[in-house]
């Protein structure tokens, strides 16, 4: 698997992308998705990133800069014929390290309560992510959870 930075011009990307709005929109009122399409990704403070297996997409994620110290995880979504191979968990702890070698102190996240959601917040729970306040100026809603992880606290040692 190879972590790239780029490719929202790839019609696989698009595609997977649009995939990922539609399953996050089916799933949660309009006014609580808060979930980007392709020009939102591409604007200025936003990383964007994909995971490749030669020319089969496996996932997408990307950064969204907050503040100099504050990062938000956006658009983390695996390609339906890729789930439950570890192409979310590789991309988390790609943009995990992403977010520490730009000095953020903190990585937030905003995703829904819907039982298609449960899978990624038990992986971000898995991370060390915990539950905050609403951030960003997104509204607090049942339909809609946020989470934050501490970069200042060193990584675990695996033993």
């Amino acid at each position: 698997m190879e972590i790239r930075e780029g490719g929202l011009d790839d019609p696989r990307v698009a595609a997977l992308v649009r995939h990922h709005r539609a399953e996050a929109r089916a799933s949660t009122p309009s006014r609580n998705a808060h979930s980007l399409d392709l020009a939102g990704l591409a604007a200025p403070g936003i990383a964007f990133f994909a995971a490749w297996d030669g020319e089969a997409l496996l996932g997408i994620g990307a950064l969204h800069e907050l503040a100099p110290d504050h990062g938000e995880l956006k658009s983390m979504r695996t390609a339906p014929a890729h789930l439950r191979r570890g192409v979310a968990r590789a991309m988390l702890t790609h943009l995990i390290a992403v977010a520490r070698a730009r000095g953020y102190h903190r990585l937030s996240l905003e995703t829904g309560t819907a039982p298609m959601f449960a899978p990624s917040n038990r992986m971000y729970e898995a991370a060390g992510f915990v539950d905050c306040a609403a951030f960003g100026g997104y509204p607090a809603s049942a339909h809609n959870r946020f989470m934050t992880l501490d970069l200042e606290t060193p990584c675990p040692r695996s033993s």
